[in-house]
């Protein structure tokens, strides 16, 4: 409500991201007014149903919304993973390369948006982020799997990413029990003690390796 209002005090009428803080005793105070879609509107769009951007282009075009508030009804629980060129064993430096093979899951409540594809050269003159990987379900723990399904699934490979950095949280108890806050990150530094992904063409090549050598040939 008090978004709307602040939003109606300016004159805004368009698609927009009032953002708040919410403390231990659930005050919340007002952050920002980002005049655009949050990067993470995927999230609402699947807890709604709504497409956002359709109702953000029907408003430019002067037609009227084609709900109302009390239509909406938010349903299940959504993640949205930010793919990234990144290392988080340094930082999260980001980084830049080719893209040597990429594969995309997919399956119910999976969505991605996405612009890469095998070969797609990552530049260091731009954000740093891939793909976005959003998820859906109706419980808390459908979700949880269907999230490590969809990441075990998504291939990046070339260049480093933070697939792998995700899995780790999702495999954390504290997360999985819901018992999380902004300092999670910098709280739990053993979530970068993962082994690096390989393609599966290199592990094909090692297993073959392996089979070689004990078999004597």
């Amino acid at each position: 409500d008090l978004a709307v209002r602040a939003a109606k005090v300016v004159g805004y009428e368009n698609a927009g991201t009032v953002e708040f803080l919410l403390d231990d005793e659930e005050n919340f105070y007002f952050m920002e007014m980002n005049t655009r879609l949050q990067v993470e509107h995927t999230i609402s769009e699947e807890i709604s149903g709504v497409d956002i951007v359709q109702e953000q282009i029907k408003i430019a075009s002067g037609l009227p919304l084609s709900y109302q508030q009390e239509n909406i009804q938010r349903r299940g629980f959504a993640m949205e993973f930010r793919i990234n060129a990144e290392d988080p064993k340094n930082d999260f430096l980001p980084g830049f390369g080719r893209i040597t093979r990429y594969f995309s899951p997919g399956g119910p409540g999976v969505r991605t948006d996405s612009a890469i594809y095998s070969g797609y050269e990552i530049l260091p003159y731009y954000d740093s982020l891939c793909v976005k990987l959003t998820v859906w379900a109706m419980t808390w723990d459908e979700l949880l799997a269907r999230a490590a399904r969809a990441l075990h699934d998504m291939g990046v490979y070339g260049i480093k990413t933070t697939i792998p950095y995700y899995l780790e949280i999702l495999k954390h108890p504290d997360f999985r029990k819901g018992v999380f806050d902004t300092s999670f990150v910098e709280v739990n530094t053993e979530l970068v003690n993962y082994s690096e992904r390989r393609p599966p063409s290199e592990l094909a090549a090692v297993i073959s390796a392996a089979i070689a050598v004990h078999k004597g040939l």
